[in-house]
């Protein structure tokens, strides 16, 4: 008997050898099964292309922030994929411990930057694993970066009226009158952060039904409560007469509304830049001291501490989802540890001898006269 028919696309006629018809069908069976799994293509390895595809594609639909979403982009698609093609790795499977130990000694970022990016490039990873795409994460052996927190910094009150005066020189063009409404709005901003504990941000995107009489909405906590901050009455005098800007919204106070948040961000900081070089701030062994906006929040939370006002409530202030957070940013500054600190180191100076045991003290002799 013969077999005719088509295989792959080729038409095929094929004596099968046999006259029984139940062996002729059985043979052209397994004629046909070996030609479809012939046919039939193999899992093909994932490479890296696909695997960041997909790793940010899902990071998009978890609705991560967009700060978040923008970091991913850059150190994945832009930093991670090029290093990736210029080292010749381009299957997912290719990257082991050797290259993730490469790939790290090209980031020239500080600690605290080379740390966040080993927990991105961490969390990528378990995604492959999940995905089924790996079986082990080639960064589980990737030594930690050690981080030294530098002491937060923040300005002081001479250096916080610096930077006001400051802002009575700025213009942002040579046609621009010195002083003039630009200089009025970076002032306001400037003085908002420090008085709010506002991140630049919150501070530029903020609403003017925000500010109730001299209360500024910070945020709704989850208890539904609304947490205010009283401002003190010359600033928000400052921003009830604020003058507009080159694009004015009736919503907000520092923003057109036009274009993304970011944007307005980033020509905000432009002009702390400026207001920064005109103030000229220096440390104590002369040399120029590295300002940035997010100082002023801090100083809004270093003053507070200073004064002593609790850490669980600066921290709702900041609202800082634990006072954990908190207390690693700004505990060298709660007033009343440092008290302790200070009774505590007093109270050492006895059993170390720098100050002689004080003999107690004894009361005034009285002599009482009486006749004989």
């Amino acid at each position: 008997m013969w077999a005719e028919g088509t295989v792959e696309g080729t038409y095929s006629r094929k004596s099968l050898k046999s006259k029984s018809w139940d062996r002729a069908a059985a043979l052209a069976r397994s004629i046909e099964d070996t030609a479809t799994s012939e046919t039939t293509p193999k899992d093909e390895p994932i490479t890296i292309i696909q695997a960041v595809t997909e790793y940010l594609a899902d990071a998009k639909a978890r609705e991560l922030a967009d700060a978040t979403l923008y970091k991913l982009e850059i150190q994945l698609r832009k930093q991670f994929l090029t290093w990736c093609r210029a080292e010749g790795y381009k299957l997912l499977k290719e990257f082991d411990l050797r290259a993730a130990q490469s790939f790290r000694a090209s980031w020239t970022d500080g600690g605290l930057a080379k740390k966040k990016k080993q927990e991105r490039l961490t969390g990528f990873f378990w995604f492959c694993i999940r995905a089924g795409w790996l079986t082990a994460n080639p960064t589980d052996r990737l030594g930690r970066i050690s981080v030294t927190q530098a002491p937060t910094d923040y300005f002081t009150r001479d250096e916080y009226e610096k930077l006001l005066d400051a802002t009575f020189l700025y213009r942002e063009g040579r046609g621009e009158t010195i002083g003039g409404n630009n200089g009025t709005r970076i002032r306001a901003l400037i003085m908002l952060m420090r008085w709010s504990g506002l991140r630049i941000r919150d501070a530029v995107t903020l609403e003017r039904t925000r500010l109730i009489n001299d209360n500024l909405l910070l945020y709704q906590a989850k208890t539904g409560t609304p947490v205010y901050v009283p401002l003190p009455p010359q600033v928000a005098d400052a921003l009830r007469t604020l003058p507009d800007g080159v694009k004015p919204n009736p919503r907000y106070f520092f923003w057109s509304g036009n274009g993304l948040p970011k944007s307005a961000v980033a020509d905000w900081q432009r002009s702390f830049r400026r207001v920064f070089k005109l103030a000229g701030l220096e440390k104590p062994d002369g040399s120029a001291k590295r300002c940035f906006p997010h100082m002023l929040r801090d100083t809004f939370a270093v003053e507070m501490l200073l004064a002593g006002v609790p850490i669980d409530q600066v921290s709702m202030l900041l609202g800082h989802a634990s006072v954990k957070i908190t207390e690693k940013h700004y505990s060298p500054w709660v007033k009343a540890r440092q008290d302790q600190l200070a009774a505590s180191v007093r109270n050492a100076w006895g059993s170390l001898g720098v100050i002689p045991p004080q003999p107690p003290k004894r009361g005034k002799a009285k002599l009482v006269l009486m006749r004989a």
